[in-house]
């Protein structure tokens, strides 16, 4: 019996992608293919603003691809958001996780300033600060606070957003002024990269623990707001 003509090339389709992969792999490794991106990366992190070489890649090198990944982790909220409201959560914890908790969220939300400073000199920067944030919305929901401590929806849709919206805005405010859309001015791409990181540090860490309580933010059951 003849076989479907699909059941023949999608494999045979599928194979040739992966051997094309191989092969361009093979090359990369292995072929003399001229100076290496990172070798040039790495020669012009003094033009960056910062000096951490990931931190000038993501926020300088290559903004359009962190644009999109900020655009991504909105994108995939609102799919959350979409499926309706929140559980009602976790019960108020013990006397014991509850002060753990009360200790453990500020020494988070501090370590998360510092991470979003330290990231344009060293290690760090705005999608590891706003991890940190995120766990302490993770932290405050698994002790029973309602909404892991997300201000009302309509603050919160704004500061999801906050990410995609500044970085766009800089970019499209750059090429205004005669630049390229996020082509930072050497005496400005500091704060420009920090003003970002930070917009991006807020919305990252808001995104995460409303994405850990899979839905909208419910309404506090006697003011009829979200908490």
């Amino acid at each position: 019996m003849i076989r479907p003509l699909e059941h023949i090339i999608i494999p045979i389709g599928l194979i040739a992608v992966g051997g094309l992969l191989g092969w361009s792999f093979f090359l990369a490794v292995t072929g003399d293919t001229g100076e290496r991106l990172a070798a040039v990366a790495l020669a012009r992190v003094p033009d960056s603003g910062v000096s951490n070489p990931v931190t000038s890649v993501l926020l300088n090198f290559r903004a359009y691809d962190t644009l999109l990944e900020f655009a991504v982790l909105l994108a995939a909220l609102l799919g959350i958001w979409s499926l309706g409201a929140a559980d009602t959560g976790f019960q108020p914890a013990a006397s014991v996780l509850d002060g753990m908790v009360a200790g453990f969220v500020p020494l988070l939300i501090l370590s998360a300033g510092y991470m979003l400073w330290v990231g344009a000199y060293a290690p760090g920067g705005a999608f590891q600060a706003g991890a940190l944030l995120g766990s302490a919305g993770v932290m405050l929901a698994l002790a029973g606070h309602r909404n892991a401590g997300l201000p009302s929806e309509g603050r919160l849709r704004i500061l999801v957003a906050l990410g995609v919206f500044v970085c766009a805005m800089t970019g499209l405010l750059l090429m205004v002024a005669g630049d390229g859309f996020l082509t930072y001015p050497p005496g400005l791409a500091k704060w420009l990269i920090l003003l970002i990181e930070t917009a991006a540090t807020l919305a990252i860490g808001a995104t995460l623990a409303a994405a850990y309580l899979g839905g909208r933010p419910t309404a506090h059951p006697t003011s009829g707001e979200t908490t």
